[in-house]
Parts: C-alpha cells; sequence; structure tokens
C-alpha cells in the first residue's frame, strides 16, 4: 500500500478549481511512485457561516469531480472551522512491492522527461498582484488540475527508472532529491525546460513567490550554472509548484517510445536532460546549460 496527504490554502480565486487542484495534487505523489489511487479522506478547514455555504460547497464540488475522474473514492474525512479556507485529502492507493519507483532507482544514462510547464508558483504571485493576463491563469489553473493518472500509467507502461512529481521544492530540489539517494548527476538544458512564458516576463520583473527564493538559495551549493543561464531561467528552475507534472527519469533505449506514447495523448514531454555517474568528491549534483 502507499499512503500520502497534502493540503493547501486557495492558490486560485475559483473555489470549484480551488478544489480539483487541490485533489489532483494530493493524488500526484501516488502515481510518482507507480502506484494506483483507490480511497481517499478529505482534509478541510472551511469558514463557518451561511455566507461562506456555498464557496464551501463549490470547493468541495471541484474535489469530488477531479477524484471521481480518477476513479477514486472519497469514503470519509474531517473538516474543522478556519478563517481561511485549507483544502486536500489524505490518499491510500496499491502498489507493487517490486515496482516501487522510489528515489533511489535513477540510474546514469536515464533521459529526464517533464510532462508539465513550470512557473505556476510566479504566476500565482502574478496573479495575486494584478500584473497576470486572464488567459495565461485559466492556462495555469487547467494544468495544476490536470491530473497525472494518464502519465503514470504511460510511463509504467514503458518502463521507466523512477519518477518524481514537482511541487513545492521545485524542479531543482525535486531533481536533487532524487540524484542525492541515488548517488548521481544530472546535466540540465535550460531551454528545454518549458516554461508558461507569462511566467518568464513576470520573473524578469522580480516576481516570484518567497518559497521559489528560499528554494534557489537552498539548493544553489548543489548546482553549477553555466555562465549564459540567466538569473531568470535560475528562478524558473526553482519555482515552487502546486500539483506540478512528473519528472520521469528512462532508459535511453525507451526515451522515443515514452515521448511517443505521451504525445500521442496530448501530454507534454520534453526532454529536459539526462542523468551522468555521480562525484562523490564534491556537492554539485546538478549541471545547467543555456
Amino acid at each position: 500500500m502507499v499512503f500520502t496527504a497534502d493540503f493547501f490554502t486557495p492558490i486560485v480565486d475559483d473555489p470549484y478549481w480551488f478544489g480539483a487542484i487541490a485533489a489532483a495534487n494530493s493524488l500526484s505523489d501516488v502515481y510518482a511512485m507507480g502506484g494506483k489511487p483507490l480511497v481517499s479522506l478529505n482534509i478541510a478547514a472551511l469558514p463557518p457561516g451561511p455566507e461562506f455555504a456555498e464557496l464551501n460547497k463549490r470547493i468541495m464540488q471541484g474535489g469530488i469531480d477531479k477524484m471521481t475522474e480518477a476513479g477514486v473514492a472519497i469514503i470519509g474525512g474531517h473538516t474543522i472551522k478556519d478563517k481561511e479556507p485549507k483544502f486536500g485529502y489524505a490518499v491510500l492507493g496499491s502498489i507493487h512491492p517490486d515496482k516501487i519507483l522510489d528515489n533511489t532507482k535513477a540510474r546514469p544514462g536515464d533521459a529526464l522527461i517533464l510532462t508539465k510547464m513550470i512557473g505556476t508558483g510566479v504566476i500565482s504571485t502574478g496573479i495575486k498582484s494584478g500584473k497576470c493576463s486572464a488567459a495565461t491563469a485559466d492556462a495555469f489553473t487547467k494544468s495544476m488540475a490536470t491530473l497525472n493518472k494518464r502519465a503514470g500509467e504511460l510511463m509504467l507502461e514503458t518502463g521507466v527508472s523512477t519518477a518524481t512529481d514537482i511541487t513545492g521544492f521545485g524542479l531543482i530540489g525535486h531533481l536533487n532529491e532524487v540524484l542525492t539517494a541515488s548517488k548521481c548527476s544530472a546535466r540540465l538544458h535550460a531551454r528545454q525546460v518549458p516554461v508558461f512564458e507569462e511566467a518568464v516576463k513576470l520573473a524578469e520583473k522580480g516576481v516570484a513567490p518567497g518559497g521559489t527564493r528560499g528554494n534557489l538559495r537552498n539548493y544553489d551549493p548543489s548546482v553549477e550554472w553555466s555562465s549564459d543561464v540567466s538569473m531568470t531561467d535560475r528562478l524558473l528552475m526553482n519555482d515552487a509548484q502546486t500539483s506540478g507534472g512528473l519528472l520521469m527519469f528512462v532508459p535511453q533505449v525507451r526515451k522515443n517510445k515514452l515521448i511517443a506514447a505521451l504525445r500521442t495523448e496530448h501530454i507534454l514531454a520534453a526532454h529536459i536532460g539526462d542523468v551522468l555517474e555521480g562525484d562523490e568528491k564534491g556537492p554539485k549534483r546538478i549541471f545547467v546549460e543555456k
């Protein structure tokens, strides 16, 4: 069995989409490990009073619809009163004991495939300050609400070394976790990392959440940046994501098969770099070129 929990404060203004994104995010860890989510328990802190009844109902409905899409039954949960909404789920799933995709299984030669664009943390901050277009807000909302279910199924069918989902520690942070546990290093190509166009413009103006800046400080000792990689690129590759995509570590002989399978299902499949032999002599594990 695999068991996980996740919940957070609103990432978007619309209560329905907040609920849907919270559900998708809660399911993501199970997919990343190679598991199949089965049942969930709701975790909710909601404002009391009749004036909030419709808002709370919409949050719940967003979560219900996304869990239904995933084929997961909501079998209960717990709710408390709180002035600021907080919402998510504990999710229980099944996983084959010989097919668990844990952080120790990356191998030199693996290609790194990313399935969603990054930049949601920067865009969320831009929306809060009124600096983001409606079209971009819509695109980033739909991205976060998209389940990693089918992407997870395809990577299992193809055969990968391991995987992780990209959330609060950003692309660099989550990659670093896997490389450290697997005693490997990796080379990334900044120009190949898919990023929301407006996130680039916002980051160039210094718009970024505190978590993103914290990631940049915390993980910078593990990264060797090429001189032509801009500070904007560095910020975005450390951007704290919500309900981000899967980062798949796939053997080179299966890379093209996986990319083709993902793209056939209209899932983003960006080859952003490759895993290298580890170097135990120094702290650098990630080498980023333009």
